[in-house]
């Protein structure tokens, strides 16, 4: 009776080993979230906000009311701001998020396939208080809002 309940343990074990091994290889987290050469680095390095707008390829841009920032006037804590973007440009590809005082002001960049709804929530780290921004592209064209957003406890190191 013992070697047979050890040899069926044994038998799933393997059986889920090798499931779990294979949905891994099939399934790696870099392949799910993020297309090869996706990641922009030289912009993420910038670090002043003009800088970064140009990497991003926004050297000229409109402001827009098309462009809708949700996020509180006042943080608590810079280490988790929340912070929305909701755009309401037609045919929008791309979603920035850029914090003016922090030293690498490209806080986010999110891309959007065909179709898809161009609105985004996360929670960004903001060193003080500052110029938060939400950069719109869309085709080829980039609109711009803004708020400041004060914080009473640094995120970044303070």
């Amino acid at each position: 009776m013992y070697k047979s309940d050890r040899r069926n343990f044994l038998k799933t074990a393997g059986k889920t080993g090798l499931s779990l091994t294979l949905a891994y290889t099939l399934l790696k987290p870099s392949s799910l979230f993020a297309a090869a050469g996706a990641w922009d680095e030289k912009s993420f390095q910038a670090k002043k906000l003009d800088e970064a707008m140009k990497s991003i390829g926004a050297g000229t841009y409109e402001k827009s009311d098309a462009v809708k920032i949700i996020a509180p006037e006042i943080a608590e804590n810079g280490a988790v701001v929340p912070f929305s973007v909701d755009s309401t440009v037609a045919d929008t590809d791309s979603i920035y998020i850029l914090v003016e005082n922090n030293p690498s002001p490209l806080a986010a960049s999110f891309e959007f396939a065909n179709g898809a709804k161009p609105f985004v929530g996360t929670r960004i780290k903001m060193g003080r208080t500052s110029n938060v921004y939400a950069v719109v592209r869309a085709k080829g064209k980039f609109y711009v809002s803004s708020q400041e957003i004060k914080i009473t406890l640094g995120g970044c190191g303070g």
